[in-house]
């Protein structure tokens, strides 16, 4: 059988797993309200994840993470280089914190290799080959991709 057909077979089957909640309940809510994606990537992702394209839903998020710090930093790099740079502690493009203290500047630090490493073990591989990602796994992506994006939106610089 054809690969594509057999990834799209997959991807059929897991959507029978979404659940919106019971019929018992009068409000039912949807899993990026219960998981707090952020408004923006729900934006780019909710269509896809309902669908049940998870991988895909998973990369778009990534990409607006990764266009977002291109954007703030003015630079034209894309994924581990650009955060590695970006993020520098010496000179960053993005400060994340005063860099006052030691403390600081590891918060920096730590952050460059969060953001460079989730483009490379995140969003490089949705881009370059095929996966098929579960539903808990896309929303746990999600959430991550949420937590980087609001602490880039709570940065120092630029302004």
């Amino acid at each position: 059988m054809n690969k594509s057909l057999v990834a799209f077979e997959r991807i059929a089957r897991n959507a029978g797993e979404l659940s919106y909640g019971s019929d018992e309940e009068s409000v039912q809510s949807h899993p990026f309200d219960e998981r707090n994606v952020h408004p923006d990537i729900s934006a780019v992702c909710l269509k896809l994840f309902d669908n049940g394209h998870y991988s895909q839903a998973t990369f778009e998020a990534f990409k607006l993470l990764d266009n977002a710090v291109k954007n703030l930093s003015g630079m034209n790099e894309s994924g581990f280089k650009l955060m590695m740079t970006a993020f520098a502690e010496a000179s960053p493009k993005v400060q994340l914190t005063a860099l006052a203290t030691q403390s600081e500047v590891n918060e920096q630090s730590g952050y460059k290799f969060i953001f460079a490493g989730a483009m490379s073990a995140i969003r490089n591989p949705r881009g370059h080959d095929i996966n098929i990602d579960p539903i808990d796994r896309c929303l746990d992506h999600l959430s991550f991709a949420s937590v980087l994006l609001r602490r880039l939106e709570a940065r120092v610089s630029p302004a």
